[in-house]
């Protein structure tokens, strides 16, 4: 199914495999027990099993794909799954009467974030202690986009770090985690 849904829109599926079980480790690592957590392109759903394991309060999982979320919503019923656009985080949380979130957990690919209008939605959907995880492969992390993402997480939270390589996916990949965010 995930390579049927690259080849249909390699731009949005940005992969040809879900992420391992080592990924979504390093990617949910900072998210506490109770906490409210939105998850952006949960896909099939590797990080969604990871985060379950962290007993979160809430857990709102926005995906674009219809056929991503049906099954998503199919193998974790616990979980609030809206098939949207990220970028109407702001109404998906009003909808829901979520008023803060402690983690933005995303397994988006850098075209979502390309155009600078996300990432702004997401840092003021966050708690003043809150943070954001998003992977990015190893070997492209250098590339001009990944390089202007994380200069844009940079501008936008106090606090960010990237983890080791994660040999252990397909492609190996590094996790970005932005904390404390800055209000514009």
């Amino acid at each position: 199914m995930f390579l049927r849904e690259f080849a249909r829109d390699p731009l949005r599926t940005a992969a040809v495999a879900p992420s391992s079980a080592a990924l979504a480790a390093a990617m949910v690592e900072p998210v506490a027990p109770g906490a409210v957590v939105v998850e952006l392109g949960p896909g099939t759903g590797a990080f969604t099993r990871a985060l379950r394991g962290r007993s979160p309060a809430r857990h709102l999982a926005v995906e674009l794909n219809p056929r991503w979320a049906a099954l998503l919503a199919q193998r974790h019923p616990d979980v609030d799954v809206a098939v949207a656009d990220a970028r109407t985080l702001p109404a998906l949380l009003a909808e829901r009467g979520i008023t803060r979130v402690d983690a933005v957990v995303s397994g988006l690919p850098w075209v979502a974030w390309a155009d600078g209008t996300l990432l702004p939605v997401v840092a003021d959907a966050l708690s003043p202690t809150g943070v954001l995880t998003q992977f990015a492969y190893s070997a492209t992390r250098w590339a001009p986009p990944a390089r202007r993402q994380l200069a844009a997480l940079r501008e936008r939270f106090a606090e960010v770090s990237t983890t080791p390589v994660v040999w252990w996916n397909l492609p190996p990949a590094v996790v970005h985690r932005a904390g404390t965010p800055r209000r514009a």
